[in-house]
């Protein structure tokens, strides 16, 4: 069995958007094992999405386009599939659900005939047997049989969610992508979401790709992380490693931006500065015009991501010689 079930190798993604080349991902390199669930965590505008969908192979051509790199998922090279193949593993072994359920769902089709159709398609079963896999799903994800026949509409947005996993869910992938799933839910319902995905995870033994933006979210759900800044991967390790020792300056900056329950502040604390113009990024270390250990070699190179124990990645010449972020 190969070692991981999905590989991104130096992966660059452009986007042409009025005359400008935006550099959306820069060179990331990703492993996720089998049953492995890996967090990818940025603000907005970091390249999460586009990362995601380049594993979906839906980059929008134009104005988006894989310049460079490599996708390798169960041993198979992916990144530059005709569609027809890869319509053969979208939705089938490798599934997504996105952000806002609402925009995902079909208005006029049933959920139930929702489910069904993409059990249909990838399952090559009789409408009857695709019925009642609908049906099951639908009960896995605590929504009765008696709204299958209901239409989204009829649905409030944590069901929606509900719903949207179970289709994700109706071929036994074995990737999930999960673009923010939560954000658009409130607190107790995302928490009931993600205890859901957790256990259907585990029972389907489902690798999992977790979006987000949100540090709590990934130590409920995630094995190890991934921080994403301006489209590069500035640090990637196991859950312990990155939340135990963390190494580069942003990722600081996320978990000191964190409000703590224990300490009486009448601000939160922040990262200076925005995220950098993707059409526009700076030279050296993207993150060196918001960083407060910033030296003039930042500001001038790229830094090289240094190992600094088995698996824990780091990209910061502050980690090349050791010292605290």
């Amino acid at each position: 069995m190969e070692k991981n079930l999905l590989e991104i190798k130096n992966l660059v993604v452009q986007y042409v958007v009025d005359g400008e080349t935006v550099e959306a991902v820069n060179g990331i390199d990703l492993e996720i094992g089998y049953g492995e669930t890996l967090g990818l965590v940025g603000e907005t505008g970091a390249g999460k999405t586009t990362t995601a969908l380049s594993v979906m192979g839906l980059i929008p051509n134009p104005p988006g386009r894989m310049v460079s790199g490599e996708i390798i998922y169960d041993g198979r090279t992916i990144s530059g599939l005709k569609e027809k193949e890869y319509r053969k593993i979208r939705g089938g072994e490798i599934t997504m659900i996105f952000q806002d359920p609402m925009t995902s769902l079909n208005p006029v089709m049933t959920v139930g005939e929702q489910i069904a159709e993409v059990v249909r398609l990838h399952a090559k079963c009789s409408r009857l047997e695709a019925v009642e896999r609908a049906v099951r799903m639908l009960e896995l994800v605590g929504i009765t049989s008696e709204r299958y026949h209901q239409y989204p509409h009829e649905f409030s947005g944590g069901m929606k969610q509900r719903v949207m996993i179970a289709i994700a869910l109706a071929c036994t992938p074995k990737l999930l992508i999960a673009d923010e799933p939560t954000t658009a839910l409130d607190v107790t319902i995302q928490a009931q979401v993600l205890e859901l995905m957790n256990k259907l995870k585990q029972e389907f033994g489902t690798a999992m790709l977790l979006i987000t933006h949100d540090l709590g979210v990934v130590a409920e759900v995630c094995d190890s992380v991934a921080i994403i800044y301006a489209g590069e991967i500035v640090e990637r390790g196991s859950l312990s490693q990155v939340y135990g020792g963390v190494c580069h300056p942003y990722t600081q900056g996320l978990f000191d931006s964190l409000p703590d329950l224990d300490e009486e502040s009448e601000r939160l604390k922040t990262i200076q500065g925005m995220m950098p113009d993707p059409s526009d990024l700076p030279r050296g270390c993207k993150f060196h015009p918001r960083c407060p250990n910033c030296t003039d070699q930042c500001k001038t190179e790229n830094p090289p991501v240094v190992e600094v124990e088995p698996g824990h990645k780091v990209k910061c010449w502050l980690a090349q010689e050791g010292g605290e972020p």
